[in-house]
């Protein structure tokens, strides 16, 4: 069954476009590596909620959205394999630098899924 990892981020609107650029270069990579599977998504109906939400998960600030994203992997061993490639990989350099960095990288949430159902 793949394995899939999963992304809640909040992203301030006036870099946006930065973020899209950023994902898109990342995404080919990880394609590149071996993902099957590299989505990027922004809230269009998402409320806070009266105890749980992706905006209280992240703490959305007023200038702000959520970016819900995953990468799926034939399985968790690809996953490892995939990400230790991506990680080394000078292209995604600059990304990394915290300062370069197009969202509050504290606040993010992610982390990795075993698929249970996949219709």
């Amino acid at each position: 069954m793949a394995y899939v990892d999963g992304f809640v981020i909040p992203v301030p609107h006036s870099k946006l476009e930065d973020y899209k650029k950023m994902a898109a270069a990342s995404g080919a990579i990880w394609k590149e590596f071996g993902a099957l599977q590299f989505r990027e998504t922004v809230a269009d109906d998402v409320k806070p909620g009266e105890h749980t939400s992706f905006p209280q998960a992240v703490q959305l600030k007023d200038d702000e959205v959520v970016v819900f994203s995953w990468i799926v992997y034939a399985s968790r061993a690809a996953r490892d394999e995939i990400n230790e490639k991506v990680m080394k990989d000078p292209r995604l350099a600059e990304f990394m630098q915290p300062e370069n960095m197009p969202f509050d990288g504290k606040r993010m949430i992610y982390g990795g899924f075993e698929m249970i159902v996949d219709l």
